[in-house]
């Protein structure tokens, strides 16, 4: 049976009175990879965050595989939902092999001892995330494109069904951005019964080439829209979501939404002047 991972109805608020997000859908099963999109203080962490348990509900609730999350355990919980947050800082220094290890920690026994087993987990993930060759080095002396395929390679140890990723690419120049999402989508499709991948990411271009839905928050506390890019990735939704004029072309090779923010209007301040015309400004980070 194909995992699924669905937040029904959701709603969620940090203080009362006042909901990051209200009444909101969200779904993501095996083989597939979901972008979640949208603008700063939408909600997007705050959902991944719900959607792995970490947060309560308001309202609605999270069903894994059919099943109230929260009637599940910690370990088994994180036997089958793995949740990447935007920041991984070991507070001590901990080699590569080290750092994939502590993914165990849901297979492990009562002393934390790793076994035969949880040695070749380790081994195998990181041969799928191409970090093998590191094994040895000090995690903190790593490249941050490096560092996001290690921190892969731990929670993919977890043998999850389910990936939950906060904004992997955010630290990253253009060339490691393609390389992480490239992973992902292979993770997804490239083998039997592939993880379902939920990324959140400010990256509308990178959404757009590798993600098989996305799903738009908007400021209003609510999902404006789901599914496929071409019905998600549009002028009308992504201007009104970000409140700001949005264009969406199409990449000349992909054909995939291709999508760049219009510069801010510049005032002269002289009475009778009219402002200059709109300049085109690319969306940031790495358009494919």
């Amino acid at each position: 049976m194909t995992a699924t991972l669905r937040a029904e109805s959701v709603s969620f608020a940090y203080e009362p009175g006042r909901p990051v997000f209200k009444s909101v859908d969200a779904s993501v099963s095996g083989g597939e990879t979901v972008g979640l999109v949208g603008p700063n203080g939408s909600g997007k962490s705050t959902l991944l965050r719900v959607m792995c348990g970490l947060l309560r509900t308001r309202a609605g609730g999270v069903l894994l595989n059919g099943r109230p999350l929260s009637s599940y355990g910690g370990r088994d919980r994180a036997r089958r939902v793995a949740f990447l947050p935007q920041a991984v800082n070991p507070a001590f220094a901990l080699s590569v092999f080290e750092v994939v290890c502590l993914g165990r920690y849901p297979h492990m026994g009562a002393f934390g001892a790793l076994g035969p087993r949880d040695k070749e987990a380790a081994e195998r993930c990181m041969r799928d995330t191409e970090v093998d060759h590191l094994r040895g080095r000090d995690f903190l002396t790593l490249s941050g494109g490096e560092r996001q395929r290690v921190l892969l390679a731990s929670i993919l140890a977890q043998e999850p069904e389910i990936l939950l990723l906060d904004e992997p690419t955010s630290a990253l120049d253009i060339h490691h951005q393609i390389e992480i999402f490239s992973l992902l989508d292979r993770l997804a499709h490239n083998r039997p019964g592939g993880y379902g991948i939920l990324v959140v990411t400010h990256d509308l271009n990178l959404a757009a080439r590798f993600c098989d839905r996305i799903l738009l928050l908007g400021l209003n506390q609510s999902m404006l829209a789901e599914g496929p890019h071409d019905s998600v990735l549009t002028e009308p939704l992504l201007s009104r979501a970000y409140g700001a004029p949005i264009r969406v072309s199409r990449h000349p090779e992909t054909g995939a939404p291709l999508v760049w923010a219009e510069a801010p209007r510049e005032e002269t301040g002289e009475k009778g002047d009219t402002p200059h015309n709109c300049r085109g400004a690319s969306q940031h980070g790495g358009a494919p």
